[in-house]
């Protein structure tokens, strides 16, 4: 698309994954946003094309959650970008119907998700990063930030907006002091280095976490390389269940974020402690059973390709030439041991969105709690001292504000229309 530098848009998205996406639909679809009075948004997302997990697209791997939590249903169940309109304009509603199953796979769900974006191209600009946030220079326009946008021929432009969404997704985390190369990899980049390698030097391949991401690679390993030894590094005794049965799930509901956002931090706390199951360091129960029959299997066959390392810690990762060894600590008997491998997959989850790289000199005036975390209201905007009246809100990193769901698919198409409400409500133009 076509930015204009000398315009301010009344919102500049940074990040353009499913939240985003969610919050560009809200804000086509709000009242307010007429064509004599356009809402004005643009959006920033650093990849050349869009694309959300694509690394784990795995085949027949579903969705953890229900259809319905789309981007729009949960806020406007007639919008024409919700999953079932998809599956209409696709001509597979009858069959999906008669499959009578609440979860797609996530293939599927992509799908959908590029099918939404591609009504948006004339408000995304790909290969174009925010790399900082700032107030205008003396002579730019008042009441607004200044972004500058890095594009992928490394030509930097500024764009002026009058509020800033946040969603630039969650960091991998690799184990301490171990770094991804081509032998060391992170789910997030998973598909895409093990279709760059030589399936058949692919003879030892070990899969460290206890996981959802983790055990899906250990079961996609197992079956696509016949020839191999997958060794799993589990650092539980072994998988636990994702609890995912009614009252569990009701801790992602919309009036959830509300029960938390306004506890006591001894609420908070029990939240996390009850809840943690519901979705980290879990496996669902179909995958787990996959695992089990596939090892119970090798055991009836007498073969053992399939090896399981449980109450294991990975401590480190030696590289010698063309070799690679993984340093495994056992919980059991506090002994170390080395395990050759051709390839390790890291399933270690992601740490929470900071956007305070991005923030630069605007950080002072933002406001933070006791724990140095950033205050956030309940429109997920950043508090800010009186100097800054522009909005920054975030789509993700409020966990500490906002409870579980927040850097989840849960809440986004409520969470994206509060933050569409609370910034058209702001805007400076007394006629919305």
């Amino acid at each position: 698309m076509r930015i204009r530098e000398d315009q301010v848009y009344e919102i500049a998205g940074i990040g353009f994954g499913p939240s985003n996406l969610s919050l560009a639909i809200a804000v086509r679809e709000h009242p307010s946003n007429i064509p004599e009075r356009p809402v004005t948004a643009v959006f920033f997302e650093r990849q050349p094309e869009f694309g959300w997990h694509r690394n784990m697209l795995l085949p027949d791997v579903t969705m953890q959650v229900s259809f319905l939590k789309d981007l729009v249903t949960f806020r406007n169940p007639v919008s024409r970008f919700g999953f079932v309109s998809y599956l209409h304009q696709a001509g597979r509603l009858p069959r999906f119907v008669n499959n009578q199953d609440f979860f797609p796979t996530r293939a599927e769900f992509h799908d959908y998700l590029e099918w939404a974006q591609a009504c948006f191209a004339d408000q995304v600009c790909y290969g174009s990063e925010v790399v900082a946030i700032g107030r205008p220079s003396g002579d730019g326009p008042a009441g607004c930030l200044r972004l500058e946008v890095r594009d992928a021929a490394g030509a930097v432009r500024v764009v002026h907006a009058r509020n800033v969404v946040i969603s630039t997704g969650l960091v991998p985390r690799m184990p301490e002091g171990v770094k991804r190369d081509d032998r060391v990899w992170h789910s997030s980049e998973f598909l895409e280095r093990f279709n760059g390698a030589d399936r058949h030097e692919l003879k030892n391949v070990a899969v460290v976490g206890g996981g959802q991401s983790a055990a899906e690679m250990t079961r996609f390993l197992y079956d696509e390389l016949p020839h191999a030894q997958i060794h799993s590094i589990v650092p539980s005794y072994g998988y636990s269940l994702a609890d995912d049965t009614p009252f569990a799930n009701r801790v992602f509901d919309p009036e959830a974020v509300d029960h938390y956002y306004f506890a006591t931090p001894q609420t908070r706390d029990d939240f996390w402690r009850c809840h943690r199951n519901t979705n980290y360091s879990v496996v669902d129960s179909d995958v787990i059973r996959d695992l089990y029959r596939r090892w119970y299997g090798e055991g009836v066959r007498n073969t053992s390709r399939l090896r399981f390392l449980n109450l294991t810690r990975l401590t480190g990762v030696k590289r010698a030439g063309s070799e690679t060894r993984v340093v495994l600590h056992s919980l059991l008997d506090d002994e170390i041991q080395e395990l050759s491998v051709d390839a390790v997959a890291c399933g270690t989850g992601y740490d929470a969105m900071d956007p305070v790289h991005l923030l630069g000199d605007l950080d002072r005036h933002c406001l933070r709690d006791d724990s140095g975390q950033l205050r956030v209201s309940r429109d997920y905007r950043v508090l800010t001292t009186p100097e800054l009246s522009c909005g920054i809100y975030l789509q993700g990193g409020t966990e500490h504000s906002h409870g579980l769901s927040s850097s989840l698919l849960s809440n986004i198409a409520l969470r994206s229309g509060e933050i569409t409400d609370s910034i058209i409500h702001g805007l400076p133009d007394p006629g919305r």
